[in-house]
């Protein structure tokens, strides 16, 4: 994986959602790839994939993946997840595991909040019966957790800090932004904040309580985007709530990560043939399993899989990836004739990297002497030469030309 450009993707939510469920089933490593190497992984992190399609079928070659896997011309490609601590109302006065949930959030990039769409569960986390919640009020008490938070941190240091950007004439962001650095908070997302909120930079010790709140509000939406999984979507009461989920400003994921782990599980036991994200799945042998398990798979299929399109579960990560971080995938190569590295490896490795990185960037993230050294790079569709400053696209597949190499 590359450190350079990873993105840490938070689990989100209150206890009971499912929220653990879902971090199992987007962990669960195919048989393949279980002994990946990776950085160190504590309790509370694993590593997911995101899906995309393999160019090795338009370049019609047998590839052979060193840092992901492909699976019949689709590519999972390792991410890391965090699975933050659950949530209860006053987290971020220290109350439940409040803490230990923000001491988490703090490094993730990406969030998926973990919504209980039946209505099965409280505000705490509690079990109820099914429509007795409304799971509307946990999108809004995470979003007023997490605001309050970041402006708790900011809050006891605010006059000193409006008082120091004023006599230090356009300091604010630098102020911010190293006050903010512990919290994956970018010098981008103040600047995008104090531009959409309309607030003067340049007199922050006119802002009321209000514009306070409202800039952190806003700061909290550009720095942790975030994703809405409508989980449990197997229970009858969750349908009505999905859609008036859709009334909120975020994607909105419906799933059942129950089923995807019950589906992870029989193919990792090679029971079924199924990939990560698919829309159906083969039993293999139907007399290795008892009637119950080919009941509980029609089930899945049926309740689950016909009527959504998938279980949500990798829909989910895709879309935080993809969508809300901007997430594009390139394959860097050696030979371009046979499109491999120095090992003759064909297409050994997919990197995902932000919409917006050069081709000099992507040398830099391979080596930083490939980068210092760049003269130019191919991209090979077209066979084309491009400069330092080309834009790389979804599904390039580009060599690089250096004084000290080509990769």
């Amino acid at each position: 994986m590359q450190k350079s450009y990873s993105r840490l993707l938070g689990i989100v939510g209150k206890p009971n959602t499912g929220k653990s469920t879902f971090f199992s089933a987007a962990t669960l490593a195919p048989a393949e790839i279980a002994n990946y190497p990776f950085t160190t992984i504590k309790p509370n992190r694993g590593v997911g994939y995101v899906r995309t399609p393999c160019v090795c079928k338009e370049f019609n070659v047998k590839d052979t993946p060193v840092n992901s896997l492909c699976l019949d011309g689709v590519r999972l490609i390792p991410v890391e997840f965090i699975d933050c601590a659950g949530l209860v109302p006053g987290a971020w006065q220290g109350r439940g595991l409040g803490n230990q949930f923000l001491d988490e959030i703090r490094k993730a990039d990406v969030l998926i909040h973990i919504v209980d769409a039946s209505g099965g569960t409280d505000s705490e986390g509690r079990i109820c019966k099914p429509g007795e919640h409304d799971p509307l009020e946990d999108v809004k008490f995470l979003e007023h957790e997490i605001t309050m938070w970041i402006a708790n941190i900011l809050k006891k240091d605010w006059p000193k800090i409006a008082r120091t950007a004023e006599s230090e004439a356009g300091e604010l962001l630098s102020i911010l932004e190293e006050k903010l650095s512990g919290l994956a908070i970018k010098r981008a997302h103040i600047f995008e904040a104090i531009r959409k909120t309309g607030l003067n930079a340049d007199k922050p010790t006119a802002w009321s309580e209000g514009d306070f709140i409202r800039f952190v509000d806003t700061l909290r939406q550009i720095a942790k985007p975030m994703l809405i999984v409508a989980n449990k979507m197997d229970i009858p009461t969750a349908e009505e709530n999905f859609e008036r989920l859709r009334k909120f400003n975020y994607m909105v994921v419906p799933c059942c990560a129950e089923a995807e782990l019950a589906l992870r599980k029989a193919a990792e036991k090679k029971l079924i043939e199924y990939r990560p994200g698919d829309c159906s799945f083969k039993i293999n042998n139907r007399e290795k399993l008892t009637e119950s398990q080919i009941k509980a798979l029609e089930t899945i299929r049926e309740k689950v899989l016909l009527k959504f399109g998938s279980t949500g579960v990798q829909e989910a990560v895709n879309m935080a990836y993809f969508k809300l971080l901007n997430m594009i995938t390139v394959y860097p190569v050696e030979d371009l004739e046979h499109l491999s590295d120095h090992s003759g490896r064909v297409l050994p490795d997919a990197y995902l990297v932000p919409y917006g990185t050069t081709a000099r960037e992507l040398a830099y993230l391979i080596h930083t002497e490939l980068g210092e050294s760049f003269i130019y790079a191919v991209e090979a569709r077209e066979r084309k030469r491009v400069g330092e400053d080309y834009i790389l696209k979804d599904g390039d597949v580009i060599s690089i030309v250096s004084a000290k190499k080509r990769a």
